[in-house]
């Protein structure tokens, strides 16, 4: 099934790439210690806090990020060279045709593709979830960076939340109401200051709380003594919105989209929009291989250094068109899950032109 010249092209292909990521690795980390280096002397981070919680978690997440590109690049940079000393010529003179040209480098896409699923689904998220502890931890200014100092939370239907300054170390806010809307209008409000939290009952408490509710145009205001009293929202869910995603497993993303939906949360948007990348991002390696090979497989004037400009330009291209196209979904412009998959779609359109011109 393997034959000596797939065995080749797939030696080059994988090399190529795990060469040119691990290259970009070692320089981002160099320099993002470079940067960090201040934080993590003066909070007294120790050197295995800093290699194993915190490095061993990002490279993952950065090689992830950025596995469509270093797949491109590589496919671009060996197939032109390729082409730029006639193997290509060669292989397609001796009878090969471009489709089967094609088998070594979709067998290296797939074997890249799962990496990416797994790192996606399973490895990333739990990773993600160290990386931003230390972070926080070891930040020279105290920027509470997983939690919200504003934080509004629809829990039901028509009932929202509000929560000023919540502090994870000892569970308390500065701030904390509970609203109740009927269409457009409050009918009802609740207020406390200095609460406290309890996350295993999810119950708020404060010495004093005041209460508001309205009949019409008339308003009617109480103060009470102790308040206690127990809303639908988790701990998980004070953090910030695109934070809380990138930590949860596939899984655990899954059973809290429905959550929120059944709550009726503001935010499903944003939620489905990462669920969704998290598969369309490693399919795009098969359409950004097939558009490299597409483009590289020719010997053409200008040599390599043609081929890698064209091919960073369409890269690059299909990176913002998928950045805008994520934004226009979190803002409720377009359904989230076509809108992730669509530069895919304009993508895969785009490779199969340039594959079925490749041979002529």
């Amino acid at each position: 099934m393997f034959k000596i010249l797939d065995r080749y092209i797939i030696r080059k292909f994988l090399g190529t790439f795990l060469f040119s990521i691990g290259l970009i690795v070692i320089i981002v980390v160099i320099f993002d210690y470079v940067e960090r280096v201040d934080d993590f002397i003066e909070t007294k981070a120790t050197f295995r806090g800093i290699v194993v919680e915190y490095y061993l978690n990002f490279v993952p997440y950065f090689v992830n990020q950025f596995t469509a590109l270093f797949t491109f690049i590589a496919v671009i940079f060996f197939t032109s060279k390729l082409a730029y000393q006639s193997e290509i010529i060669a292989m397609l003179s001796g009878g090969m045709s471009f489709r089967r040209l094609m088998w070594p480098y979709f067998v290296s896409a797939f074997v890249i593709t799962a990496m990416s699923l797994v790192l996606s689904l399973f490895v990333i998220p739990p990773a993600n979830a160290k990386r931003l502890d230390f972070e926080e931890r070891h930040r020279r200014k105290n920027l509470n960076m997983q939690v919200d100092y504003h934080i509004y939370r629809q829990v039901s239907p028509g009932v929202f939340v509000y929560i000023q300054g919540y502090r994870q170390a000892d569970n308390t806010a500065q701030f904390f109401a509970l609203q109740q809307y009927e269409g457009n209008r409050m009918v009802s409000s609740l207020a406390a200051a200095r609460p406290t939290f309890d996350p295993a009952t999810r119950r708020w408490s404060a010495p004093q709380h005041i209460t508001r509710t309205f009949e019409g145009d008339v308003e009617r205001f109480e103060r009470h003594e102790q308040l206690d009293t127990m809303i639908n929202l988790d701990a998980i869910e004070f953090g910030r919105i695109e934070k809380l995603v990138e930590a949860m497993p596939i899984g655990q993303l899954n059973r809290f989209i429905r959550e929120q939906k059944e709550k009726g949360s503001q935010h499903i948007a944003t939620f489905e929009v990462e669920r969704a990348q998290r598969y369309s991002n490693p399919f795009s390696i098969f359409i950004l291989t097939l558009i490299g090979v597409s483009l590289s497989s020719r010997k053409v004037r200008g040599g390599t250094g043609l081929h890698i400009g064209v091919g960073i330009t369409l890269c690059f291209t299909y990176i913002l068109f998928a950045r805008f196209a994520q934004e226009f979904a979190k803002g409720g412009a377009m359904d989230p899950t076509f809108a992730v998959w669509l530069p895919n779609i304009i993508f895969a359109v785009v490779a199969i032109y340039l594959y079925r011109r490749a041979p002529k």
